[in-house]
């Protein structure tokens, strides 16, 4: 079964100070693995982790905008690409605040994604 608090103290004791260093999918997917879930066969690319999600265990959660969107602790958010970005952006919610592979001060995690705003997706452990 997953622990949703395991998963939210590993991401809050493994963001690094500053900005993220391009290890957003790395470190998720590790903070998911210390709350018990089996990411075997996992892609590398952020923006590819919502069918292992569902897999593991996840459902999508319907929200009309981020705008407004309450988070829950262990979530997981997905996001597509960015000019910028290619391999877009994965994020857990840890109760307070959106991490990575950094604590982000919001929903979107640099310039780039609060100018494109591209696709995402918000996941919630089952």
């Amino acid at each position: 079964m997953f622990n949703v608090s395991i998963f939210a103290t590993h991401l809050r004791k493994s963001a690094v100070s500053g900005f993220g260093r391009g290890l957003c999918a790395r470190y998720v997917r590790q903070a998911l693995e210390d709350g018990g879930a089996d990411t075997a066969g996992h892609p590398v690319s952020a923006k590819d982790w919502g069918p292992t999600l569902l897999r593991i265990g996840f459902q999508p959660i319907d929200i009309a905008s981020i705008d407004g969107f309450v988070p829950q602790k262990g979530d997981v958010a997905v996001i597509q690409a960015t000019s910028a970005h290619p391999h877009g952006h994965i994020q857990g919610f840890d109760g307070k605040n959106w991490i990575s592979d950094f604590v982000q001060a919001a929903f979107w995690p640099g310039p780039a994604y609060r100018r494109e705003t591209p696709p995402s997706a918000v996941y919630r452990p089952s």
